[in-house]
């Protein structure tokens, strides 16, 4: 079997299980947010369960239009807190405290290797990042989950993504999926697991394969996984709340598919209007003189400390266009501490950009930096659909920090080389 497949099998206690197979199993976690968890919590009393199967198993975020930004958000927020009270949630973040959902969890030691994680929210998979099966679900059934601790599944096939070879300057993960996403397309791998490996998959930070596996959803995948190897041993042994399993695939599991990429030849990637597979080199774009009224920096995808450090190294000692505006939004309170604390807000303000407290906002088009009609963005963001920051008539293009960063000073999209870098 593969990774995906004994995570599955452990969790549904049986020997094996095959592609297709319909199986019920037993799940470690369960997340949800300002968007989600209401109707979860609706559905989770018509259920008429006594309370949730676990306390300590369930994490409420309110992160996508937190702080709030209207009544109709407060009042989402507020639902959330009633009910973590009511039920004793040990793991409701309120605002002040919490952090994007994605991004703060891993950071908690709460989802772990091993794992069999859901969340009301398609970039659930995230956390395969750390070797935990981890996927999105609905709403209803997080709200089934939630009374009985399981939840149903149909195995996915599998398909094997290898990465070798030394990047170029400035090329990072994000890179690496863009680039792969761009080669199979945004269903290449519907409903599939991404296995994700090689030398320069170990070569990693896990800031950089938790990049990766957030967006194995934008090429349709069930769920984006690596193994867990020391760097994750590294990253997980002081966080961890309890204990955790480190799987690994057979040398004779089966693929559908298998890639290989040689990542001394993947470019800086940009994925261009409106999907996340329309994906150009970023130096191919300078050429076309791509003028944007604002770059992002933050989001589940590119929110971490050193996706903040890669932005201001490039920024530092540079002024972001008169004509841009740059907002940069560390993921989480302690992410917003350490980039503090070492000095990053002081490059960003010089700069010339905003900083904001955690949110999703303009990721999804809430608040913090919603778009007009006919306006332009480049955000390390990980979707960009028609109208996904705003109006429908703007455009957001997607990349790494530093490109995002270089593109920001330039006031058009560009590469951190153009800026002598």
């Amino acid at each position: 079997m593969n990774i995906t497949e004994k995570i599955l099998a452990a969790h549904a206690g049986k020997d094996g299980v095959s592609p297709g197979e319909l199986i019920n199993a037993k799940v470690d976690f369960l997340l949800a947010n300002d968007i989600t968890a209401p109707i979860a919590i609706s559905e989770f009393k018509k259920i008429g369960a006594p309370g949730v199967f676990d306390r300590d198993r369930i994490a409420l975020i309110p992160d996508h239009f937190a702080p709030q930004k209207d009544i109709k958000a407060a009042e989402q927020c507020k639902l959330m807190r009633e009910f973590s009270k009511q039920q004793g949630l040990s793991n409701y973040f309120e605002v002040g405290r919490m952090g994007v959902e994605h991004a703060l969890l891993p950071e908690q030691g709460l989802v772990l290797p091993g794992d069999l994680i859901i969340g009301a929210d398609s970039h659930t998979c995230t956390y395969g990042a750390l070797g935990a099966f981890s996927t999105g679900v609905g709403s209803t059934d997080l709200a089934a989950a939630m009374a009985t601790g399981e939840c149903w599944f149909k195995v996915p096939e599998a398909m094997k993504f290898i990465y070798y070879g030394t990047p170029q300057k400035w090329v990072t993960g994000k890179d690496f999926i863009l680039h792969t996403i761009g080669d199979i397309g945004v269903d290449g791998a519907l409903y599939m697991s991404m296995e994700l490996e090689g030398e320069a998959i170990t070569e990693l930070s896990m800031h950089a394969r938790l990049t990766m596996c957030n967006m194995a959803i934008e090429a349709g995948a069930k769920n984006g996984i690596i193994a867990p190897d020391a760097a994750t041993e590294a990253y997980v042994k002081e966080r961890a709340k309890r204990p955790y399993v480190f799987y690994s695939s057979d040398p004779d599991a089966t693929y559908v598919d298998t890639r290989e990429y040689d990542c001394s030849k993947i470019p800086l990637t940009v994925s261009c209007p409106h999907l996340p597979s329309n994906t150009k080199p970023a130096e191919e774009l300078s050429d076309f003189d791509i003028r944007i009224d604002q770059a992002v920096v933050g989001s589940c995808t590119n929110g971490r400390l050193e996706d903040l450090r890669e932005a201001a190294a490039v920024l530092k000692g540079n002024t972001v266009h008169p004509d841009v505006r740059m907002i940069v939004i560390p993921a989480t309170q302690r992410i917003y501490r350490q980039a503090m604390e070492e000095g990053l807000f002081g490059i960003f303000l010089d700069a010339g950009a905003s900083v904001s407290t955690p949110t999703c906002g303009p990721c999804l088009g809430g608040h913090m930096g919603v778009l007009a009609a006919g306006e332009r963005a480049i955000a390390t963001t990980n979707r960009n659909f028609r109208g996904r920051m705003g109006h429908p008539e703007s455009e957001v293009y997607l990349s790494n920090p530093a490109v995002a960063a270089a593109s920001a000073v330039l006031g058009r999209i560009g590469t951190p080389q153009e800026l002598g870098l």
